[in-house]
């Protein structure tokens, strides 16, 4: 199912708890998304009265605008919070200025919201008679621009009234809950369907009484999207995880449409070209298909490794057509379906790790990103991110969770199966998988009348495959945080040795500043003096079970970063300091010591604010607020990069007066 597979997906992402209601405003103030372009694309929906107007809904709860036919993109709005998923979105066709979106909660399923603006998304409200309500699907009656339709995990519902009351019309059947697709007939807005997850039904008087309409359907369908024929109301396609079914006499007998594979039957949308009623599109988790003989025979026009979410036919010419997909963003094509290209400009919705400037080309930044799979890895930029080409040949659709570069060029890329290595000039990753690990045994030996210690080498070999969170690449070494311990590397990624920690295997972070090691653990920080010889293990504070990452000031300032809060340590970790002076006290994200800007700089999940601390953190200042949630904070000339959870890289506006002072500074944080 649909909303089980995002939740696997959003369940490797932070769980975040920002709020913003209502309102276009609550956005990014002056700084630039940079992208890189693309990611994952719920829903879309074009204006009815302007056509080149196309909304754009996420899993993030952002709306994002199109006014020139999908080409370029920028976002329009922020409803609920950031855990919505915003599969519907429906414009009244007599009042452009209305629109509906629908909003169900990948965190808490059984929650989410109807909202509605009047005044064309300056302003929403949310539905108070919807409110709380998971709602999977949103219909518009063509007949009457007053009735609304929304299915929900607890039933069907109607207003009559442009949203301002609704009746629940599912009440007398118990069975009709789940819903996942609604259709309102296109010339009796009383006639209605609803699939659930458990086969169809259907109310022919605006609810008073429901049938079943699973004859011809394999049991346990779970109905995905249903649409009802704009020229003759009989015909009515369903599609399913069984596969796709047409009607011809209004839902009495289906049958299933022969001409798709078995492996492409989880169809997940049903669109119907609405200058050609015969021409039909089915968006599969395999790709897209298409009839032209409303249903007898199909075609597979796009790559099967494509998962359509939606479809979009433009009503002034058929040979538009966009799609809406996971990882890859908008996809578009000008010759009905023929061919596609990505249509992302200014559409970044992109869960990016690790920022680097490379040290070669001030000019070029490289990003890694999580959860794109063959569309995702790495991406560089060499105009500062005005453009970005994809840079992960050689990495296998692996997620990248730390990217670093060493001092003569080469990148390094720490995936959630291994490292792997970017060599200068080189255009695909090569693995650096050989643990060389070095066990020295001393025995005592008898040698004529004295007993002399001897010492033996033994080497083990294996196979690097850890996921790696996080590292450090300085001249002559190499350290990695990994799922299977500390890891560190004197050959430039030749070998690597190492294991667990105290018995530690998932290491979230790593610091070193000479023979100061900091690891940490989701509940302990691990340090060594003497260059990882020993180890010692501390706690930042008996309620804290979240750390995050770890840093270290030139002066051996210790610092830590938490859903707590932020943590400093003056005496290589024996004592701890919860920091609340000009930070907040919980839901710090990242800690980084900026080394030719002298000063820390801090981010969190809950703000969009990034600290700064000139004392080795004792003190902090509220610096710039970028509007977006932050994961970490990197420099590039003087101007502040930040990575965030969903929508790519941002940057600071180079005139702001904030940028003018850290260009003062200069440097990078990385």
């Amino acid at each position: 199912m649909r909303s089980k597979a995002l939740l696997v997906s959003r369940n490797l992402l932070t769980t975040l708890a920002v709020v913003l209601l209502g309102t276009t405003l609550g956005f990014a103030g002056q700084w630039t998304v940079l992208g890189p372009d693309g990611g994952d694309a719920r829903s879309l929906s074009a204006d009815p009265n302007h056509p080149d107007r196309i909304f754009l809904g996420t899993s993030t709860g952002t709306i994002f605008l199109s006014t020139d036919g999908g080409h370029q993109w920028a976002r329009f709005a922020h409803l609920g919070g950031d855990d919505y998923v915003l599969d519907h979105i429906v414009v009244n066709p007599q009042d452009s200025d209305i629109m509906y979106v629908a909003a169900w909660s990948v965190e808490n399923q059984q929650a989410g919201d109807l909202f509605r603006t009047r005044d064309g998304g300056k302003t929403w409200d949310t539905l108070t008679a919807m409110h709380g309500k998971s709602i999977r699907a949103l219909s518009l009656a063509a007949s009457d621009s007053k009735v609304l339709v929304v299915g929900a995990l607890d039933g069907v519902f109607r207003s009559k009234d442009s949203g301002s009351s609704w009746q629940r019309i599912s009440a007398s059947e118990a069975d009709i809950k789940n819903i996942e697709s609604i259709a309102v007939d296109p010339k009796d807005p009383n006639v209605v369907y609803a699939g659930t997850w458990h086969l169809a039904w259907k109310t022919p008087d605006g609810g008073a009484t429901w049938s079943h309409i699973n004859k011809g359907m394999i049991d346990d369908s779970d109905v995905f999207s249903i649409i009802v024929d704009s020229s003759n109301p009989a015909v009515v396609f369903a599609s399913a995880c069984s596969g796709i079914y047409r009607s011809e006499n209004s839902g009495d007998l289906f049958r299933k449409i022969q001409g798709i594979p078995f492996s492409a039957r989880r169809t997940r949308v049903l669109k119907q070209d609405p200058s050609n009623p015969n021409t039909v599109y089915a968006g599969t988790t395999e790709g897209l298909w298409k009839t032209l003989d409303s249903g007898k025979t199909w075609a597979h026009v796009s790559d099967s490794e494509v998962v359509v979410n939606d479809v979009l036919v433009d009503p002034r010419n058929s040979q538009r057509v966009l799609l809406a997909t996971d990882r890859g963003g908008v996809m578009a094509s000008d010759n009905g379906a023929q061919t596609f290209t990505a249509s992302n400009h200014g559409y970044s919705h992109r869960y990016v790790t690790s920022i680097v400037v490379d040290n070669q080309d001030p000019n070029a930044v490289l990003v890694g990103v999580v959860n794109d799979r063959e569309w995702g890895g790495v991406f560089a930029s060499h105009d500062n991110g005005l453009h970005w080409t994809q840079q992960s040949s050689g990495l296998g659709g692996r997620d990248v969770f730390a990217l670093a570069q060493a001092p003569n060029g080469t990148l390094i890329a720490g995936t959630n199966r291994g490292v792997f290595l970017l060599d200068p000039h080189s255009s695909s990753w090569r693995p650096s998988t050989a643990i060389v690990n070095t066990k020295v045994t001393t025995r005592t030996v008898k040698r004529g009348a004295k007993r002399v210690p001897v010492t033996t080498k033994s080497m083990t070999r294996g196979v690097f495959d850890a996921r790696v969170s996080e590292l450090q690449v300085e001249s002559g070494r190499w350290l990695a945080s990994t799922s299977a311990g500390l890891y560190i590397s004197t050959n430039d990624g030749k070998s690597w040795s190492g294991g667990p920690l105290l018995g530690k295997n998932e290491l979230v972070s790593v610091q070193a500043k000479g023979d100061l090691i900091v690891a940490a653990t989701r509940l302990y920080v691990l340090l060594s003096t003497d260059g990882g010889v020993a180890w010692q293990q501390t706690s930042l504070a008996p309620y804290v079970n979240s750390i995050r990452g770890v840093a270290i000031t030139p002066e051996g300032q210790i610092l830590a970063a938490s859903r707590e809060g932020a943590f400093r340590s003056s005496d290589n970790g024996a004592n701890w300091e919860h920091l609340t002076t000009g930070i907040p006290d919980k839901n710090i994200s990242s800690i980084a010591y900026d080394r030719q800007g002298s000063r820390l700089l801090a981010t969190s999940l809950a703000t969009g604010v990034v600290f700064e601390s000139k004392d080795g953190g004792r003190n902090w200042e509220r610096g710039p607020d970028s509007g977006y949630p932050l994961r970490r904070i990197s420099v590039s000339h003087g101007r502040l990069l930040a990575a965030t959870p969903f929508d790519g890289v941002i940057a600071q506006p180079a005139n702001d007066s904030e940028s003018a002072s850290a260009a003062a500074m200069g440097g990078s944080s990385n």
